[in-house]
């Protein structure tokens, strides 16, 4: 451990919503990477962000696409496919280890997992504290919070952190 801050994790009680307002994928033109992000001042019907129109914007050949009201596509719990909710490109943010497919939607989701996968005590929040029951951590597929993983699971994470390519401005 780094540090005795990293030997303690508390679950926020965040789910994968908490997430969403920006994603990291591959550009469908030059497979660059690109962001996925709320259109701002678009808060969604009813003010559900889940809904709000998304934008795709690549920095490195331009392409800007729109996702005019496409509903979202979740994946099954935090096993899912490794693709964007909204325009169904590859997550930038993937690693396939020897367990099953890693990844996170952008570097705040990555550090959650990190600080998870990286405690040697995790608490979780009590089932019947909120109307929560299934968080963000407690999603993560076994293999993931598996204490015997955790080399593998720390070192696919930071080769996922090394690997990302972020423009600054735009969301």
């Amino acid at each position: 451990m780094d540090s005795a801050a990293d030997a303690r994790f508390r679950d926020l009680r965040s789910t994968v919503y908490d997430y969403l307002d920006l994603v990291l994928v591959r550009c469908p033109r030059c497979a660059g990477p690109a962001r996925v992000f709320r259109v701002p001042g678009d808060e969604g019907p009813g003010g559900r962000r889940l809904f709000a129109t998304r934008r795709l914007v690549c920095g490195g050949c331009g392409l800007s696409r729109t996702s005019g009201g496409v509903p979202a596509t979740l994946p099954h719990g935090a096993a899912g496919p490794g693709t964007d909710p909204y325009f169904g490109r590859p997550l930038q943010l993937r690693r396939e280890t020897r367990h099953g497919l890693l990844w996170a939607y952008n570097l705040d989701h990555l550090d959650l997992i990190r600080r998870f996968a990286g405690a040697s005590l995790r608490e979780r929040a009590p089932w019947y504290d909120t109307g929560r029951k299934m968080t963000l951590v407690a999603r993560l597929p076994v293999w993931v919070q598996r204490a015997g993983n955790r080399d593998e699971v720390l070192r696919a994470l930071d080769r996922m952190r090394a690997g990302a390519h972020v423009e600054d401005g735009g969301a």
